[in-house]
């Protein structure tokens, strides 16, 4: 159900494929219109037609004894009038393809394509008194192979992951070909939250109407766009002029010269708002159920062109956070490593510097030790006895002592060695 003129309808479904889109194929494709009439005279009056006939151009256009070119005055100055002139003049008959003709007036006018073969039909004196009619409408044929063809080339697009941009361009431009009057067709983009639109798509459009409706909200009464999205439901506006929804942009349209828009929701198959899809027309102008069926082919198509962007926009961000992340491990591993290896230098370092400072502490130590007058190594009961001689250790204690307790330091104490200091030590020894 579609919202015409500020109207609530429904709300819409998402557009996709299923049975729904068979149903728009066949209301684009239709069914064969064959007409009939029998006509006389060289003024080609209609002298009996079938019901097709009569229900394709009207009751009141139809009637008997009216003229062919006073019921369709679009056809004078055809080819088809002249046509049938030459047969009744030569009665040969013939074929004329291709014959444009517009039916109705206003916003409901529209063309129709008919292909016409005609048979000159003879009186009993075998004197040429009319013509036998026969027309088959071609319209939705040349409509539905255009349309087919457009359609699987848009989703050759798609499938080949083209730019979006491309995609939705070439879509506009085709449906802006395909439709039997003038259309100039736009697609807007939501942003992520759904509260704005932006410029997806509007060939034909001039410049400073895209540049002034990108960025729109999203909400009801903002334009036929703003409002669809906002209802997630087709909004049909036949007349800007005079709907209050174009209230806020009736000038931007007067200057663009739009006179009608019909919007209808992009929708993913969740039912999120994707954009819209908008058909503006240059006069006032009520959609037909082709026009519809239309819309909601190329809507569904769009969708699945956006959607997939979005899936591809979406691995494109994740691999290049996983890229990133893959960065920033690596960079941490090279830096672990290297604070790592700056520990253990730091470490041997620092150990190397203690050894060296328990050495020069021991050496300070000892120096600063004066030389005592008793032993040392007597223990509680202390010895009398004159220090002689001084025994030191690895870890750089050292002591004076009798000899009789030295000999007895150095049987029970490990490591335990005789200090000369007049020989110089160690050091001495090694410098020998």
């Amino acid at each position: 159900m579609t919202a015409v003129s500020g109207q609530r309808p429904a709300t819409a479904e998402p557009a996709v494929a299923g049975p729904g889109a068979d149903e728009d194929l066949q209301t684009l494709f239709g069914e064969s219109v064959v007409v009939f009439a029998s006509l006389t005279g060289p003024a080609h009056l209609v002298e009996t037609a079938n019901r097709a006939f009569r229900t394709v151009l009207g009751q009141d256009r139809a009637s008997v004894g009216v003229a062919l070119a006073e019921a369709l005055p679009a056809l004078v100055g055809s080819d088809l009038i002249d046509h049938l002139d030459r047969a009744y003049r030569t009665g040969e008959p013939g074929t004329t393809r291709d014959v444009r003709i517009t039916l109705g007036t206003g916003p409901h006018a529209r063309d129709v394509f008919f292909d016409f073969s005609y048979d000159p039909r003879r009186d009993a004196g075998g004197t040429v008194a009319g013509i036998r009619l026969i027309g088959v409408e071609t319209t939705q044929v040349k409509h539905a192979q255009r349309l087919m063809a457009e359609h699987r080339a848009l989703l050759e697009q798609i499938a080949r992951q083209a730019p979006l941009t491309e995609v939705l361009d070439g879509m506009a431009r085709w449906i802006e070909r395909l439709a039997p009057q003038e259309v100039l067709v736009s697609v807007l983009l939501a942003d992520p939250d759904g509260r704005h639109l932006r410029h997806g798509a509007a060939p034909s459009l001039p410049d400073f109407y895209n540049r002034a409706i990108d960025g729109i909200a999203t909400g009801e009464g903002v334009g036929s766009c703003g409002t669809a999205a906002h209802r997630r439901e087709p909004v049909i506006v036949t007349d800007i002029a005079t709907d209050p929804f174009w209230a806020d942009f009736r000038d931007l349209a007067g200057r663009a010269g739009l006179a009608a828009c019909w919007s209808t929701p992009i929708l993913a198959r969740d039912g999120s708002l994707l954009g819209t899809f908008a058909m503006y027309h240059r006069t006032p102008r009520v959609p037909q159920d082709n026009d519809l069926a239309l819309t909601r082919v190329f809507t569904g198509t769009a969708a699945l062109a956006i959607e997939r962007h979005h899936i591809e926009q979406a691995k494109a961000a994740a691999e290049e956070r996983a890229r990133a992340a893959h960065e920033e491990l690596t960079t941490a591993i090279r830096a672990e490593q290297q604070l790592r290896a700056e520990a253990e230098q730091r470490a041997a370092t620092a150990a190397e510097l203690a050894t060296r400072m328990r050495a020069a502490a021991a050496a300070a130590a000892q120096s600063a030790t004066p030389h005592p007058e008793h032993c040392q190594l007597g223990g509680a009961q202390g010895c009398a006895e004159a220090a002689e001689i001084k025994i030191a250790d690895s870890w750089g204690d050292a002591a004076w002592g009798c000899p009789s307790h030295v000999e007895e330091a150095i049987i029970n104490v490990r490591s335990v060695f005789i200090a000369n200091e007049e020989l110089g030590g160690l050091a001495a020894y090694l410098n020998r």
